[in-house]
């Protein structure tokens, strides 16, 4: 972190003493933070605001399972008038419990129950509760369009009635859905410079002019994001739009017939495809 910051920070005073929770499904990620809190927290040992050495901010906690697949949050030291902070990664489905003697993959809606047992297993007691989840859950159901269930609003407000003061997300799909929770904060983070520096690095050969680069926006709701990559690099944007087949209903939803594109061509030119969210990668093997 730059010189400015560190000083910015050197005397400030803390809320409270800070501690995360991390779930199953963000270990690694919670050690990268802790790791870095730590290093940060160690550099100022012998000053005023710094008087012993600190091994880690991580807060023992656990999820355990019954036989019939039932959970309970257990935290495994004190959390009175901590700061807490709680990671849960709602995307993670490499995680597995047992239940009923067969091995199961945790689903968003598992990994999100951890997140309120814990919550609940703190019972009042941190000065604050901060969530950091860096995938939105039920961030795709941000919306009704019909009479079907609003599930990222729903988790936001109950959140909000567990006692938990701020959520930290990263490129929501809709941010608009912190509406539903006005008096919360909400922090949602955009990774448009990252993408931008890592392609640079990656394609150090690459030449962002009108003649060999073109952004392609692969459906309406990726148009946004797109949109800024285009005036930001001053070249053209093209477009794919989902033709469907609003007779016909499969799985809930109105299957596509064709993808058609608007736009010049992209003949002879790079060409950068960015999509506001991939689960399947189908819309972006579409284009190919």
């Amino acid at each position: 972190m730059p010189t400015f910051f560190h000083k910015v920070f050197e005397d400030a005073s803390p809320v409270a003493p800070l501690g995360l929770l991390v779930l199953e499904g963000a270990k690694e990620l919670g050690k990268l933070i802790d790791s870095y809190l730590v290093n940060w927290y160690n550099r100022d040992i012998g000053k005023k605001n710094c008087a012993f050495r600190k091994d880690t901010f991580i807060i023992p906690s656990s999820c355990p399972r019954f036989t019939t697949g039932d959970g309970k949050g257990m935290i495994h030291d004190t959390v009175r008038g901590v700061d807490l902070y709680i990671i849960v990664d709602v995307g993670n489905y490499h995680c597995k419990y047992q239940m009923l003697g067969q091995t199961n993959r945790m689903s968003p809606d598992d990994h999100y129950s951890d997140l309120k047992r814990l919550i609940s297993a703190a019972g009042g007691k941190p000065e604050r509760i901060t969530v950091i989840m860096p995938m939105l859950y039920g961030g795709r159901q941000h919306r009704r369009n019909s009479r079907e269930s609003l599930d990222c609003a729903q988790m936001l407000q109950e959140l909000y009635a567990m006692g938990v003061k701020d959520i930290i997300t990263f490129d929501a799909h809709d941010p608009r859905v912190q509406n539903a929770v006005p008096l919360m904060g909400f922090d949602n983070f955009l990774p448009s410079y990252q993408i931008m520096k890592a392609l640079v690095a990656k394609f150090p050969t690459l030449n962002f002019d009108k003649d060999n680069f073109i952004i392609v926006s692969p459906d309406e709701g990726a148009m946004n994001r797109n949109i800024f990559y285009a005036s930001v690099l001053g070249v053209d944007l093209g477009m794919f739009y989902k033709r469907r087949d609003y007779s016909t209903v499969v799985n809930g939803r109105n299957p596509i017939v064709a993808h058609e594109y608007i736009g010049s061509s992209v003949k002879d030119k790079d060409v950068f495809v960015a999509d506001d969210i991939i689960a399947t990668g189908d819309s972006m093997q579409r284009l190919c």
